[in-house]
Order: C-alpha cells, then sequence, then structure tokens
C-alpha cells in the first residue's frame, strides 16, 4: 500500500514557521524508518506539502499524521489517501515489496 498524505495550512505558512523545525525532525525521522519515501512542499509554496509513505497499514499512518507538529499545534491537517499499487515501475517495486497489508 502506499499513502499520500497532502498536508495544508490551516492558516497562514507564516502561523506555521514556528513549528518548521519541529515538523523537519518528524519528516526526518521517518525518512529514516523508511515510511517517508518521498516528502516535499507543494508549488507554489505556502499552501502546505505532500508525503508519500509506505509499509504500514492506513491505522498506522493516521497514527503518524497526527503526531505531525503542525497538526499537533493546529496549524496543518493531513488529507490521506491510500491506494493499492495495480502498476509499478520496475524501480519502485522494491521499495513496495515489504509493505503491510
Amino acid at each position: 500500500m502506499l499513502h499520500l498524505l497532502r498536508l495544508e495550512y490551516t492558516g497562514s505558512e507564516e502561523a506555521a514557521a514556528p513549528h518548521v523545525r519541529d515538523h523537519v525532525a518528524f519528516l526526518d525521522r521517518h525518512h529514516a524508518a523508511d515510511t517517508f519515501l518521498v516528502s516535499g512542499q507543494t508549488v507554489p509554496s505556502g499552501q502546505g506539502g505532500l508525503i508519500i509513505a509506505a509499509g504500514v497499514d492506513r491505522a498506522t499512518v493516521e497514527k503518524i499524521a497526527a503526531e505531525d507538529p503542525f497538526v499537533r499545534a493546529g496549524v496543518g491537517r493531513h488529507t490521506i489517501t491510500t491506494i493499492v499499487p495495480g502498476r509499478t515501475h520496475a524501480d519502485l517495486a522494491g521499495l513496495l515489496d515489504s509493505d503491510a497489508p
């Protein structure tokens, strides 16, 4: 399974600014655990970001999203879309083989 987490700021980017350092640490932690495959700001900036997560089930990714410092501070929220890949590029297949049901 893949999970697409779309982060939207609930207010201004300035309101989120004090929480950026903790949010980056959150991203680093989940990238190091190989749960987050990709993360980045949406373009144009100031609207939020996107994370692609794998290797965990939906309940776990919901728990992870709730732990985001932006969410905890009330300056952001995640919308989660879960997909079961039907076709996968060969370069990604190895990353997805260990996914949780």
